[in-house]
């Protein structure tokens, strides 16, 4: 073990998104030092495993650190993005993170890198490729940003048995695949399946040769509707007001995601199919279109094994045979961790503290780390909002981040934070949509007012409605 501790004011322990931002943020906006470990040789965490065609699901523009643009500022022009703010790829979003670690962070002269380490418990990091122990020391804080660590099919394997001649791959390796295939069959209902969907139908093949194991539908986000340029700003200002009306108005649950979809706020593939689920993906209304092609869909739960002539599931079976492909499309994703105080006296541990927001949120809490204020009260102006897991997870992320933005709102340094802020965006855009005196754009704001507050207050009824008390709860004493 080296004996000498390598001391610095903060240590961060992951280079992925989060640790990015939020370190981006304590070296641009301070002269505090910074010690970054990963297990991971290259910064970007899980953007380093993930399948090659893979790209942002929404705008470069409010993606990555607050002190380097990603990507040109373009509106597509082809494709199924077309009209809509450019979507960073896989491999223009790791050299990205590069710019960043060298010409940002290590430029400083004030952050000591550390890949291919892991920490231990005792506070030592570990070399993966040496075991050389070096004892690590924060002045003021560790930060924990590993709770973000997204599981994706290179790195997480299958959950379900692959009988031996069945040909089971990630979408890395469908990529790779040389073979003639009988059929594709698509394990798993998320944004990793979604996206390998719509790789095979732009590579031609037939939407009738793909099978779909999808074990819940989802809920999915609109794209034009999270646009943050000043062509936009009107629809997105109307689509906030929107969520709030149709909230105050709704009758009840299934009501309410009718009126969304509706207004065209949330989306799902099948139409017929209630969601159960909703993890934040978005989809533009060309991509939805192509995914609804694919009309071999199975609906018997979670795939329990695959053998050469047939698939075992919850709730039945289905035939296979060994001239189809199966792409493992299963991984967790975004863990979902229990949510805990974000400010804990020497530990930072980095959540969402606004909706569908994982960057902004990181540089969010590393400039509430360098204000004056005591951690009770940075903890009052950053309360967890979860990751997404299932529908009532909308109204759980817009109450939390409604109670957080109620907290900002009195502080007008946070305001101004705000407006300075690539990841945040919508504050500028609107101040600056404001001052152009469109009377669409004071009517907006009437109704705005008007709506927030029963709209928040409905969104609160029907989510206790939604929440059944245990047994236990519910007994008489």
């Amino acid at each position: 073990m080296n004996p000498d501790p390598l001391t610095a004011d903060y240590v961060v322990v992951g280079a992925g998104a989060v640790g990015m931002a939020l370190a981006d943020t304590l070296v641009t906006e301070s002269e505090a030092s910074v010690v970054l470990v990963d297990r991971r040789a290259q910064p970007g965490g899980h953007w380093n495993d993930a399948y090659p065609f893979v790209r942002l699901h929404g705008p470069s523009a409010i993606y990555g650190v607050n002190s380097m643009p990603l990507g040109s500022g373009r509106i597509d022009e082809t494709g199924l993005n077309q009209g809509l703010h450019e979507l960073a790829s896989g491999a223009e979003i790791r050299d990205y993170y590069q710019r960043v670690l060298h010409e940002r962070l290590l430029a400083s002269g004030r952050v000591r890198w550390l890949p291919l380490h892991d920490v231990d418990p005792q506070g030592v990091a570990v070399s993966l490729v040496n075991g050389e122990r070096q004892p690590l020391v924060a002045r003021q804080r560790w930060v924990d940003a590993t709770r973000a660590d997204t599981q994706v099919p290179a790195t997480h394997a299958p959950r379900f048995a692959v009988a031996e001649g069945v040909r089971c791959l990630t979408p890395t390796e469908l990529t790779q695949h040389r073979e003639p295939a009988g059929g594709y069959v698509i394990v798993g209902g998320g944004k990793t399946a979604m996206d390998t969907a719509l790789w095979l139908l732009g590579q031609g093949v037939d939407p009738d040769g793909i099978t779909w194991i999808r074990p819940r539908e989802a809920w999915v986000l609109n794209r034009a509707n999270v646009q943050p340029a000043a062509p936009f700003a009107l629809p997105t200002l109307a689509a906030m007001v929107s969520e709030l009306e149709i909230a105050r108005d709704a009758g009840s649950l299934p009501e309410l995601f009718e009126r969304l979809e509706a207004a065209r706020l949330l989306q799902r593939i099948d139409t017929s199919v209630a969601p159960t689920m909703y993890r934040c993906a978005i989809l533009s209304e060309a991509e939805l279109a192509q995914l609804r092609r694919i009309r071999r869909v199975v609906r018997l739960g979670h795939v329990r094994a695959i053998e050469r002539d047939h698939i075992v599931l919850d709730r039945g079976e289905i035939a296979t045979s060994p001239s189809q492909v199966h792409v493992h499309c299963s991984a967790a994703g975004l863990p979902r961790g229990p949510m805990e105080p974000i400010f804990q006296g020497a530990r930072i541990v980095p959540q969402y503290v606004r909706r569908c927001s994982p960057t902004f949120s990181a540089a969010f809490v590393a400039h509430l780390a360098l204000s004056p204020l005591d951690d009770a009260q940075r903890n009052a102006l950053s309360a967890p909002v979860p990751v997404p897991n299932e529908p009532l997870d909308w109204l759980r992320m817009h109450l939390n981040t409604a109670r957080n933005q109620l907290a900002w709102a009195q502080r007008p340094e946070l305001q101004d934070w705000f407006r300075r802020s690539r990841l945040e965006a919508y504050s500028a855009l609107f101040e600056q949509a404001a001052k152009q005196g469109d009377p669409a754009w004071g009517e907006l704001q009437v109704r705005l007012k008007r709506a927030r507050g029963a709209g928040l207050e409905r969104m609160a009824e029907l989510l206790r409605s939604a929440i059944k008390p245990s047994p236990a709860e519910s007994a008489p004493a």
